[in-house]
């Protein structure tokens, strides 16, 4: 395991770690957690924020809101802390309870949608709450992150960018697929590229994306319930599509190895590796995206009553198993 970052600055653009040796295949995180915001979604609210501006929507009086599963709603309360906004987050109940608060901390109005709708689940219920607020006040500017081109625009402009130059041999990029932000933007740039990279989208089970059933998901960040505007398959290589439990022991795993990273990441990561099983050869140089740290997710992914509950005893640590069955 080693950490690959820039020779005479910290930027958190060319910091990467190596997990090579954690889980036997040739795989480089890139980390996105180490900014103001915390995770990959500050590029994508900074972009949708400024083009506001830009744009004139955004005036003295306006209200932001948007709905988000939590690290963009943050992103957003950062950035209109700054700026003298207010905001307002629409998520639910799956929000993680520390991104919650901390969003609250920046001053932000957080709104918890508790019925998911009929047929659209809580994304569809957030959303015409959304709409509902707008329609009767015209101070609210919703960025609606699901059809704004500013989302995938970050990162064609800034993420992708970074990947390329750290890796000029880059053969395959995993990208967790929830908005498509991140997957859109990435896979437009490489495709552009002058050399070809595979681009395999990670995606959790229960997910609509990509066509499939919809199911539960409890871990934010990952996965919609309608398919996402922005996704063009075309740009698309590959699907990988991974249970949550499976995310919550790669998230074990890494943490037992010193690195504490989000739900999204260990769906990532179970996602790459399993590709690289199958299709990787040794000398291949593949990345994945890391979007957040793990702080935030203490009280679920390394909970051991909310993984036991959600999950069973399988999906904990070998170590926190064998507690639990000498306890008993």
């Amino acid at each position: 395991m080693s950490v690959i970052s820039a020779p005479h600055q910290f930027n958190e653009d060319e910091l990467y770690v190596d997990v090579k040796s954690i889980f036997g295949q040739p795989l480089f995180l890139k980390c996105e957690g180490f900014n103001f915001a915390g995770s990959v979604k500050v590029k994508a609210a900074t972009e949708m924020v400024e083009a506001a501006e830009r744009d004139g929507v955004l005036r003295p009086g306006s209200i932001l809101i948007e709905s988000s599963s939590g690290n963009l709603g943050v992103a957003l309360s950062m950035l209109a802390a700054s700026k003298g906004y207010r905001f307002v987050c629409v998520t639910d109940s799956r929000c993680n309870l520390a991104t919650r608060r901390l969003m609250e901390a920046l001053g932000s109005q957080v709104h918890i949608i508790t019925e998911p709708h009929p047929t659209g689940g809580f994304l569809a219920a957030r959303i015409d709450y959304v709409r509902a607020l707008c329609a009767s006040d015209d101070r609210y500017v919703w960025f609606n992150q699901y059809t704004n081109p500013a989302n995938w625009g970050a990162h064609y402009r800034r993420t992708a960018p970074a990947i390329a130059r750290q890796f000029p041999q880059l053969d395959v990029l995993f990208v967790g697929a929830g908005t498509t932000g991140t997957l859109m933007g990435c896979a437009r740039f490489f495709k552009e590229w002058h050399r070809p990279v595979r681009i395999v989208a990670v995606d959790t089970i229960g997910s609509v994306s990509f066509g499939g059933p919809t199911g539960r998901r409890m871990i934010p960040g990952l996965g919609m319930g309608v398919r996402p505007p922005l996704l063009d398959e075309s740009y698309v290589d590959d699907v990988v599509m991974v249970d949550e439990a499976d995310t919550v022991r790669t998230c074990h795993r890494l943490a037992r190895h010193g690195f504490l990273f989000g739900g999204s990441t260990g769906t990532q990561v179970t996602g790459a590796v399993r590709w690289l099983e199958q299709y990787g050869t040794p000398d291949m140089t593949a990345v994945t995206l890391a979007p957040d740290m793990g702080e935030r997710y203490l009280d679920t992914v390394y909970q051991t009553n909310w993984v036991q509950e959600l999950y069973g005893n399988d999906a904990l640590p070998d170590d926190d198993r064998a507690a639990l069955y000498s306890a008993a």
